[in-house]
């Protein structure tokens, strides 16, 4: 009985102090984000399929699940904070090792190429074989169409 009204009032007060519904994510979450509204989802799939072959068969929703991987280090938000990892907004077509506020390691520094999916996929294959000696603390996505849907959700979402 008494466990009972315990949580009754536990529910009381989670619901009264708003927290039955989680707040939107604002790039501080480790959690995945929600789903695109209905709203989104067409203009979502225009970008997959405008991507280059194979990513243009992508399914994003997948890439958003392998992105989870990445969040607990990453945010892909325009404006969001760096985080272990630098954001990752804009990401494709930049200098690797260029972001400004972020410290990053020598080797990716002095790596002297552009991020393209070429370049992701090697990286997110083995980042410690594709660039020895950077600080990334990851083993790398093993599954090639993990890769590339996880490589199409963030040449889409980066670009938001």
């Amino acid at each position: 009985m008494r466990s009972l009204m315990i949580t009754t009032v536990l529910a009381a007060l989670v619901t009264a102090c708003g927290l039955s519904n989680p707040p939107p994510e604002t790039g501080g979450s480790t959690s995945a984000p929600a789903a695109a509204p209905a709203d989104d989802t067409a203009e979502l799939q225009a970008a997959v399929a405008a991507l280059p072959a194979p990513y243009n068969a992508a399914d994003l929703a997948a890439g958003r699940r392998v992105f989870g991987q990445c969040r607990s280090c990453h945010t892909i938000e325009a404006g969001a904070p760096n985080r272990i990892g630098p954001n990752l907004h804009g990401v494709m077509g930049r200098q690797a090792g260029s972001l400004d506020g972020f410290n990053y390691s020598d080797p990716l520094k002095a790596a002297g190429f552009v991020w393209d999916a070429e370049r992701l996929d090697q990286w997110l294959q083995a980042p410690q074989t594709f660039l020895p000696g950077n600080r990334m603390a990851f083993a790398g996505v093993r599954d090639e169409t993990q890769r590339r849907d996880l490589i199409a959700y963030i040449e889409v979402m980066s670009a938001r």
